[in-house]
């Protein structure tokens, strides 16, 4: 098996890149990396691109370093697509391609993925951008069979929910095949980091899917001080924790409760809507916001917690291990509930590996995955905690992953509370420039998975490129396989147990 050194070693080291390498290599060399990535030696954290360059970043097995990123020149704009021979590539290859009109040699889907014929430009991050062609009908997959029937579902939906276009292929009430179109919520978030100074930045970043605001400005400020250098205060490193498992018990709570109500059993909703309400105002509470935006920031968090935030969040722990247990049982012994959940959805965990698919997802298909465990950075690498993992891969396994990580996330926030360091909450890093550009990658998990940020910041000290890659992008495909051979009626219990983000997904 191929190590990530054995990588770097064939290709050119780029400085300034932390706190993980990143190396330039040729074509040839590039398709190495693919083989590698095919033959499951390697995982693919992220593939993005630039006006003239190709980058992906890889997770190595056992290793260290643990994470890698390499990157292709692209003169001709032209690179070997890694998705002729890695599926997981294969939508990030037709967004690079709709954003910088970077071409996939090899890569057989010719469809645009995020480009819908209405920006009013073509390519817009490339250099220079192209003009607007006419628009196109989205050719959806064919399917051959007898007997078959096609079902459109939205992109607008019923609810206070985003758009997605689902185009289901069934044989009476059975899905022969599920095909999704996204892309409805793009934003443009990457020409908006473009050139914005690191407050709007850090902002922007928080938004980019409002249920991780705080892991997603986690991974945002640690990118930026891995490239900066910069040594955050020890008290808002744990503070920082302390946000993402208040964030991570929130939107688990929601995800029980949704599933539920889902499998038309309300209760739990209702239930578990009382427990996410009690965490969310006690996060108000604690930093001033329910979804503690904009609370952590380049260089550490923007509000201290004082003595009686640390007594509302005691408070709360005793009140979840108390009402939280009840519920559980009601979920196990509840026959009707579970005779939706068990064996429905199946996601094989061979597939939960080839897809590198994070979060509750993998973890209910066998895949052993914890950035905050396996990637350790602080303080979770001097903290305990268990990484729940089961291999059913169904919709009741991805509750009962859920179930655990609030477990763990209880015992996690006790443990910050009790071992809170003193001392400052933030250091200046507006007024630190970078003398010359340089580069931060950054990985931290979020409730549905692992959060990617790479940047690159100039000479004067503005936002040069950012890249933020949602867990969701390696979990949506996997929706489509989990629901073939199910009936049409089971894929919002499917769907809501895996939670995807369509605006994380949609940049």
């Amino acid at each position: 098996m191929v190590t990530l050194s054995e990588l770097q070693a064939l290709g050119q080291p780029v400085s300034a890149h932390r706190p993980w390498p990143r190396t330039l290599l040729t074509a040839p060399t590039w398709r190495h990396v693919a083989d590698r990535l095919a033959a499951g030696e390697l995982t693919l954290l992220g593939l993005w691109g630039e006006p003239a360059t190709m980058h992906m970043a890889v997770l190595g097995a056992g290793e260290r370093p643990a994470v890698a990123v390499f990157s292709i020149d692209c003169p001709d704009g032209r690179f070997p697509s890694i998705g002729q021979v890695h599926a997981p590539a294969i939508r990030l290859e037709r967004a690079a391609r709709d954003l910088f009109g970077l071409d996939p040699v090899g890569l057989s889907d010719a469809r645009p993925w995020l480009d819908h014929g209405a920006w009013g430009i073509a390519r817009p991050l490339a250099s220079p951008p192209g003009e607007v062609g006419q628009a196109r009908p989205y050719e959806f997959l064919p399917v051959e069979g007898d007997d078959l029937h096609e079902i459109p579902v939205g992109p607008v939906h019923a609810g206070i929910i985003e758009p997605g276009h689902f185009r289901f292929t069934a044989d009476g009430e059975t899905v022969v095949r599920l095909e999704a179109r996204l892309g409805y919520t793009h934003k443009g978030q990457e020409a908006l980091l473009r050139g914005a100074d690191l407050d709007r930045a850090a902002k922007l970043a928080g938004r980019v899917s409002g249920d991780s605001t705080v892991a997603y400005a986690l991974a945002f400020a640690r990118a930026v001080e891995a490239a900066l250098e910069i040594e955050v205060p020890a008290r808002a490193v744990w503070l920082r924790a302390l946000m993402a498992e208040l964030e991570r018990i929130a939107n688990h709570f929601g995800d029980i409760g949704g599933v539920c109500n889902d499998a038309a059993f309300s209760i739990m909703l209702a239930h578990c809507g009382i427990l996410r309400e009690r965490v969310l105002r006690a996060a108000a509470g604690c930093f001033g916001h329910r979804l503690m935006m904009d609370r952590i920031v380049p260089g550490g968090v923007a509000t201290d917690l004082d003595a009686d935030g640390v007594a509302l969040l005691r408070a709360l722990l005793k009140e979840l291990r108390l009402r939280f247990p009840p519920l559980v049982a009601l979920y196990d012994n509840t026959a009707s509930l579970q005779d939706r959940t068990a064996s429905t959805g199946i996601v094989h965990p061979d597939l939960a590996r080839r897809f590198g698919a994070g979060g509750h997802v993998g973890r209910a298909s066998g895949r052993d995955f914890d950035a905050r465990r396996n990637l350790g950075y602080p303080p979770y690498d001097t903290l305990s905690f268990e990484v729940p993992v089961l291999n059913e891969g169904d919709v009741n396994a991805r509750v009962w992953i859920r179930i655990r990580e609030i477990e763990q996330s209880l015992g996690l926030i006790e443990q910050i509370l009790d071992r809170l360091p003193d001392g400052p909450v933030c250091v200046a890093v507006a007024e630190r420039g970078a003398e010359e550009p340089r580069e931060g990658i950054a990985i931290v998990e979020a409730f549905r998975g692992d959060v990617l940020a790479w940047l690159r910041i100039g000479a004067d000290g503005r936002i040069a490129r950012c890249h933020l890659r949602d867990a969701s992008w390696f979990q949506w495909p996997l929706v489509e396989a989990a629901v073939e051979g199910n009936i049409v009626a089971d894929f919002p219990l499917c769907n809501k147990s895996f939670n995807c983000s369509y605006s994380g997904h949609d940049l």
